[in-house]
C-alpha cells in the first residue's frame, strides 16, 4: 500500500493567515493535535496542539507568530511503512503528503492509518492464523511458505517482529484456511515453536476489539 492510498481531503489544511484560536478549534473539531500550514499549495510546516495552547495570543494570525513549525517530508508515491516509521519518530496525529512537484497533495491521520490496518493484514480474508517464534538466523520465507503451500494453502499476509535484546523472531502468518491441523502438524516435524494459532473468529474478535480500543483513545 502507498502513501497516496490514505489520503484523506476530510481535513482541509490551515492557511497562513488563520489565527491560533483557529488552528485549536479545529483540531478540536478533527480530533488531531497536528494540522498541516500551507501557503497556496506550499507546505510551510506542521503545527502542534501544545505549542498553540502555550501561546498567549490567539488572535494572531500563524504566519505572524513565532510558533515552531515541523516540516516532515513524505511523498504520495512512498511505501506506507515509511509513512509510519516518520510519524512514530515525530509522535503525529496528522502529516502532510507531497506530490512529485513538492506541493501540499493532501493528509494522513494517526486514524486513518488504524482503520487501514484491517487491509493491510489481511483480517477480512477468511482463514486461520498462526504465531512462530523462532531464532533469527532459523527464518526463512521460502521454508515458511513451502510448509504452508505443501497443506494446499496459501500465505495472505506476514508479519515479523523482533524482541529487544534477544535473538527471537516472533513470526505471525495469516492463511487462508481455517483448518489448521495440517499446517501445525507440518511446522512440528520441522521443529518449529508455534506460539499461538487462532481461527478466524477468534483472531477477528481480538483484532477488532484492539482496533476498537484504539480509535476510543485517539477520540479521547
Amino acid at each position: 500500500m502507498l502513501v497516496g492510498d490514505l489520503i484523506t481531503d476530510e481535513i482541509p489544511p490551515l492557511k497562513v493567515t488563520d489565527t491560533v484560536e483557529m488552528a485549536l478549534d479545529w483540531m478540536e473539531q478533527f480530533k488531531v493535535s497536528h494540522l498541516a500550514v500551507v501557503d497556496n499549495r506550499e507546505l510551510v510546516g506542521i503545527v502542534s496542539e501544545t505549542d498553540l495552547m502555550d501561546y498567549d495570543k490567539p488572535d494572531e494570525p500563524i504566519n505572524a507568530s513565532k510558533l515552531p513549525l515541523l516540516k516532515p517530508i513524505i511523498h504520495h508515491y512512498q511505501h506506507t511503512y515509511e509513512l509510519v516509521k516518520l510519524m512514530s519518530s515525530l509522535s503525529l496525529t496528522l502529516i502532510p503528503v507531497l506530490d512529485e512537484n513538492e506541493l501540499y497533495k493532501g493528509c494522513i491521520t494517526l486514524k486513518g492509518i488504524v482503520q487501514n490496518l484491517s487491509n493491510m493484514t489481511a483480517v477480512q480474508n477468511p482463514g486461520g492464523v498462526i504465531v512462530l517464534e523462532l531464532n533469527q538466523n532459523d527464518y526463512s520465507v521460502t521454508q515458511i511458505g513451502n510448509i504452508v503451500e505443501s497443506n494446499d494453502a496459501k500465505i495472505l499476509s506476514l508479519h515479523v517482529s523482533s524482541h529487544p535484546d534477544s535473538m527471537k523472531l516472533e513470526v505471525t502468518i495469516k492463511v487462508n484456511r481455517e483448518d489448521l491441523s495440517g499446517i501445525l502438524q507440518t511446522f512440528a516435524r520441522y521443529a518449529y515453536t508455534v506460539k499461538a494459532h487462532f481461527h478466524q473468529g477468534d483472531y477477528d474478535k481480538d483484532i477488532n476489539d484492539k482496533l476498537n480500543e484504539f480509535l476510543h483513545f485517539l477520540n479521547i
